[in-house]
């Protein structure tokens, strides 16, 4: 299980994802692995010498609007809904209700007091044992 309040994940959602996908292995020198998944095709970013991967690009669709391409960060929480509970509390507004990604995790949208915007991400379990 990821830590609590950690930075968990980064991704890139794009417009163009075949151009994003091959800026930044030319800009950084990172490696892309293509994968299917659920909501449709996933790259995930990999550096030398670093076993995970360091973040991911997913290609935006219509769905999305007019928003433009967009770099998000994940923080790891123990419990989505509960830091949910608390972010109108102290200030902040959900962007985004809590949410389930298989295989992946809970996880929400928020923007905090001063406009910026997070995710937060309860990670699903991974490798436990049946």
């Amino acid at each position: 299980m990821a830590a609590h309040g950690t930075f968990y994940w980064n991704e890139l959602a794009s417009r163009d994802a075949a151009a994003a996908k091959t800026f930044y292995t030319s800009l950084i020198g990172w490696t892309a692995e293509d994968m299917e998944t659920p909501m449709g095709p996933y790259t995930l970013f990999k550096t030398a010498g670093v076993e995970n991967p360091v973040g991911g690009l997913m290609q935006m669709t219509e769905e999305w609007g007019d928003m433009p391409s967009k770099w998000s960060a994940y923080i790891a929480v123990d419990d989505v809904d509960a830091a949910l509970a608390r972010v109108e509390e102290l200030g902040g507004t959900v962007l985004e209700p809590a949410f389930d990604a298989e295989g992946v995790g809970r996880m929400a949208f928020i923007q905090d007091p001063t406009g910026a915007h997070i995710a937060l991400m309860t990670p699903a379990p991974v490798n436990e044992p049946a």
